[in-house]
């Protein structure tokens, strides 16, 4: 547990370091943090990126209405979890009842899903809070297609929804904790691939090379807001879809906005659609840019499931695989933010960091304390997947 704890410490120490020092993106940051990083190899950027093509709808039924990815990651992340603890109610040193798990997953998924939508319309755009309509949905809260959703957000959401379960069934709230973690992380990792497929939160431009350069065609649904002079860059563009170029100027000389964003819908759909004419044109126009979505996906989901559900193979103290997710995630989050593209309406802020890398030391210093009373506990060890029924 020292060398678990020590380790965090180092990394998350020289993390911050590096951050407040205004590090960016790049090979210099991730040599500081991972010196053996500069022995990878890596695509020359721009000439190498990829376009991504990829389709958010893994079944579409009308142009707007369909099965999208995203929602399917949230269901496999609460499914994962669902039977990893079934899975887990079968060794020995478990505390809670078969027969309540389906009730938990529930409770867990609406303190998840409302508690994301809040945390971001309060972390990051409080006027949809006070933001009421004379049409549906009536709230800027539920008007889920304008911003979406808050991980910080969703884990406090889940954090509550686990009080409340655990005072309402008698059934301590540590072990809980522990209990919804493997399916937490999961569904991280499902749902910060989902945010990729739709081309959302898009990293930061490759500057020099990149592992994995990525052009992202959702990147221009941003230039009328703030890039409008690349806007006429997208004459030989968007002229693949039939708007020829004296009516795209028109259009961007008279500043009509809903056609703009209209036209430049049809071509993301079109590269979608496998226009490869469209795709080319499109390619030499937009900016290489770092995949962070899959850096999150990797560092923030699934290398943190693979690390709390080894410590987990021995009976641990009720609340330390917890524990080590809420310490760990944030710093996790701290180093992946810094190749994600700041959310455009807030910017950087103190010390060049984000309002996620914020959020995150916040989060930081609150569960440090907390995992360190956890260390201290004199409660007994339960649990341990390699255990054997005796």
């Amino acid at each position: 547990m020292k060398d678990i704890l020590s380790f965090a410490w180092r990394r998350g120490r020289a993390l911050m370091v590096c951050l407040a020092c205004r590090c960016r993106a790049g090979g210099g940051f991730l040599t500081f943090i991972f010196p053996h990083f500069k022995k990878l190899p890596r695509l020359s950027g721009m000439n190498d990126a990829y376009l991504l093509t990829l389709d958010p709808f893994a079944i579409q039924f009308s142009e707007s209405f369909g099965i999208r990815w995203y929602g399917l990651a949230y269901l496999a992340g609460f499914l994962a979890g669902y039977l990893i603890i079934l899975w887990l109610l079968k060794k020995p040193g478990m505390l809670m009842p078969r027969y309540l798990v389906e009730d938990f997953i529930f409770s867990i998924a609406i303190g998840c899903i409302v508690g994301g939508r809040l945390g971001y319309c309060l972390f990051y755009a409080p006027s949809l809070l006070t933001d009421f309509r004379s049409e549906i949905p009536f709230w800027g809260v539920l008007a889920v297609n304008e911003g979406g959703m808050a991980s910080h957000g969703g884990i406090i959401g889940i954090i509550l929804a686990g009080a409340h379960f655990s005072w309402r069934h008698r059934i301590p709230f540590l072990h809980l904790g522990d209990l919804v973690i493997f399916g937490a992380t999961l569904g991280i990792t499902f749902g910060r691939i989902a945010n990729f497929i739709n081309g959302e939160l898009i990293g930061r431009v490759c500057n020099g090379s990149c592992l994995f350069p990525v052009k992202f065609p959702q990147d221009i649904l941003t230039w009328p807001l703030y890039a409008p002079d690349k806007l006429s860059s997208l004459a030989p563009v968007v002229e693949k879809v039939g708007i020829d170029d004296v009516t795209w100027a028109n259009m961007l000389f008279h500043g009509e906005h809903s056609q703009i964003v209209g036209g430049l819908h049809r071509v993301i759909s079109g590269v979608q659609a496998g226009n490869q004419e469209l795709q080319e044109a499109l390619r030499l126009i937009l900016i290489a840019r770092h995949p962070s979505q899959l850096y999150a996906a990797l560092l923030e989901g699934f290398v943190l499931f693979v690390l709390l559900f080894w410590i987990w193979r021995k009976p641990q103290r009720p609340g330390l695989i917890m524990g080590l997710f809420l310490f760990l995630y944030p710093i996790m989050r701290m180093f992946t933010e810094a190749f994600r593209e700041p959310d455009l309406h807030l910017g950087f802020q103190l010390l060049g960091l984000t309002r996620g890398q914020w959020l995150s030391v916040a989060m930081l210093l609150v569960t440090a304390t907390f995992l360190v009373w956890i260390y201290r506990s004199q409660a007994d060890k339960i649990g341990g997947w390699m255990r054997s029924s005796s």
